[in-house]
């Protein structure tokens, strides 16, 4: 049995209208954007910290909104050749970017990550800049600021999974709000 074709993506971000200020977690996955470009996605998602877009068809990040609280960004199996640079622009505090399956061919290409700060995993699998001598060496060098490359760090270590980290993060926040609650109810005693 054949599969419908992907739809494209932005009539259902457009019905997603005002709502956007609400979502913080987007998948548009298999959805088909137009002409190459991200079209209908805007600055309306000001929450959003995870975007996946796999699988899209898309060649440009030049028409990507500014989305401050993006952490984690999922581009895999599309066709981003270059452009990288608007991502230091629009997206500062990126901890988390897969470009895997992409047309990434060259380190100069990778060196406008060098802007991402917090990017502690970038993940090129499956690009064609895997195939040059001493690939993660020079990309460990070249981006000083990540710990994990392609799943795995400096020493071949394994990347934990992301989920057991977020609950891990979780966990700590609510640890410090019970401490900062504790605190606050001494003080209110001593008054």
């Amino acid at each position: 049995m054949t599969q419908p074709p992907p739809l494209p993506y932005e009539p259902c971000i457009r019905r997603i209208g005002f709502l956007g200020v609400l979502v913080t977690e987007l998948v548009l996955d298999n959805c088909l954007c137009v002409n190459g470009e991200i079209e209908g996605l805007n600055d309306t998602f000001k929450k959003l910290e995870f975007l996946s877009m796999a699988n899209v068809e898309l060649s440009s990040l030049a028409r990507l909104p500014s989305l401050n609280k993006l952490r984690k960004l999922e581009l895999s199996d599309n066709i981003i050749s270059g452009g990288l640079e608007v991502l230091a622009e629009k997206c500062p505090n990126l901890t988390y970017l897969n470009l895997s399956g992409n047309k990434i061919k060259d380190l100069s290409t990778v060196e406008a990550l060098q802007n991402l700060k917090n990017l502690k995993s970038l993940d090129l699998f499956n690009c064609e800049i895997t195939n040059l001598e001493d690939y993660r060496e020079s990309i460990f060098e070249l981006l000083q600021q990540i710990t994990y490359l392609d799943g795995f760090d400096q020493e071949d270590n394994e990347a934990p999974d992301s989920e057991e980290e977020d609950d891990e993060e979780e966990e700590g926040l609510r640890g410090e709000k019970r401490k900062r609650d504790a605190e606050d109810d001494g003080e209110e005693e001593d008054d």
